[in-house]
Parts: C-alpha cells; sequence; structure tokens
C-alpha cells in the first residue's frame, strides 16, 4: 500500500462522517443551540459529562479560547479519562450504580441548567443515570452518542435502557460500533477510530449554533477569548467577572 494511502483513507472516513452528521443532524444541533441560548438567557448554567474518551469532547468545550464561558466540566472522579492507574478502572467505573446520582447531588445542577452527557456506545451505567437523575433534576439534558449502539448492543444498565432514551435531544454521532473505521491486510484488527473528532465537532458545531442564538436575541454570548492574543486575558477577566457564579472551574 501507498505510503499515505492509510492516512488518507482516515482523513475521507472521518470527512464523510463530518458531512452526513451536518447534514442529518442539523435539525437537532440547531435544537440544542436554542435550549443552550434559552439556558444562558434566562440565567441558568451550563454542564458537560463524558467518561473515558467520551470525555474529551465534553473537556474540549471547558475555559475554552473561542468557547462559552458558562460550560463547566461534571466531573466524575477516576472517570475523566486516562487518569486512574490502571487504566482499566476507568472503564469499570463506568459500569458502577449509583455513581452518576452521587455525583448529580453534590454538583452545583439544578432545575432549569443543561446537561450535556456524552457517550459514544450510551449503554454503561454512568452515563444512562447521568442523564436519567439529571432529568429527574429538571436538567434539560442533551445526549450526545451513537444511536447505532442501541440497535447492535445491549444496555449495561438495569433498566436495559441507552442514553438516548433519556434525552431532551440527541446528537447522533453515526459511528459505527466498534469505533474503528479502516482494515488493513496484516492487521489483525480494525483500527483508526473518528469517534472524537467528529463528537468534538458536534459540540463545537451546538455552541456556534447557541452563539448565534444568542446574538439573534440581542445578547452578547459569554465568550471567552484566547490569552495568547493582546487583551485576551483582560476580555476573559471580564466575562468571568460578570458571569461568576455561573462559572464553577474557577474560585
Amino acid at each position: 500500500m501507498g505510503e499515505n494511502e492509510l492516512a488518507g483513507r482516515f482523513f475521507d472516513a472521518a470527512i464523510g462522517l463530518l458531512e452526513r452528521v451536518r447534514d442529518e443532524e442539523a435539525a437537532h444541533i440547531a435544537a440544542a443551540g436554542a435550549a443552550i441560548a434559552d439556558t444562558v438567557a434566562s440565567g441558568g448554567r451550563l454542564f458537560a459529562f463524558g467518561a473515558g474518551h467520551s470525555s474529551l469532547a465534553a473537556q474540549d468545550v471547558v475555559y475554552r479560547a473561542g468557547g462559552l464561558a458558562l460550560m463547566n466540566l461534571l466531573a466524575v472522579p477516576g472517570a475523566v479519562g486516562v487518569d486512574v492507574m490502571p487504566a482499566t478502572l476507568g472503564s469499570a467505573l463506568e459500569r458502577v450504580d449509583g455513581l452518576a446520582g452521587a455525583v448529580l447531588d453534590s454538583s452545583p445542577a439544578r432545575a432549569g441548567d443543561v446537561l450535556v452527557v456524552v457517550s459514544l456506545s450510551g449503554r454503561n451505567a454512568l452515563p444512562v443515570e447521568m442523564a436519567l437523575n439529571a432529568r429527574a433534576l429538571g436538567l434539560k439534558v442533551i445526549g450526545v452518542t451513537s444511536v447505532a449502539y442501541a440497535a447492535e448492543t445491549k444496555s449495561r444498565h438495569a433498566s436495559g435502557t441507552f442514553l438516548k432514551d433519556h434525552c431532551d435531544i440527541v446528537l447522533d454521532s453515526k459511528i459505527a460500533v466498534g469505533d474503528a473505521e479502516l482494515t488493513a491486510q496484516g492487521v489483525a484488527a480494525p483500527f483508526a477510530p473518528a469517534s472524537t473528532v467528529v463528537t468534538s465537532a458536534l459540540m463545537q458545531a451546538t455552541l456556534a449554533a447557541a452563539a448565534g442564538e444568542l446574538a439573534e436575541r440581542g445578547i452578547e454570548p459569554p465568550l471567552l477569548r484566547s490569552g495568547n492574543v493582546d487583551g485576551g486575558h483582560e476580555w476573559n477577566g471580564r466575562v468571568m467577572a460578570e458571569y461568576a457564579d455561573r462559572i464553577f472551574y474557577r474560585r
């Protein structure tokens, strides 16, 4: 195979998925953006949660240049990613019943807020309970998941349900079960996952829609600027001071 053939095939696969998501999820992205704008405008707070590699997309929209200052990470200790030893412990924690409820109960989240729950498979106890319990508390839940898993795998939650079953809005990443876009002769397992690329794009597209919705309502979106451009720190200081009661990743 050519030197760059596999790399090129991965880019083609990722671009194809991004085009599908752009076209097929446009209405859901707009609805999610409007829900976030509603919450910002009404004085509510924004939270994002993901476990394992799904946490990467959640982290990507928190304290981010060009992002909404109000987006907070709802972190579950040990489940954010490969920050525990052994790394397999993080996967095990995703299957623990009751953990999501304990985290929500001790968090600042309250009725009227928005919680974005990111889970590729949407089948583990942690994301399912996070969405279920958040809705019971009166939060609006946006789920970012691959709906294919609900058709092709079994839930690991006692209810037999998936993340998508407990969301007000679902954004489908279209990722195939197994999250590997390529196969090749001489390579025993499928490889090259695209879920991070696609899920992060869904998150950023949703926040872009929210910013546009706020602007249309005459509300300045509370965006952060890069600290590496002149005036960025001063800008961010003003935004954080104005919205201090809705930002929880700083003291």
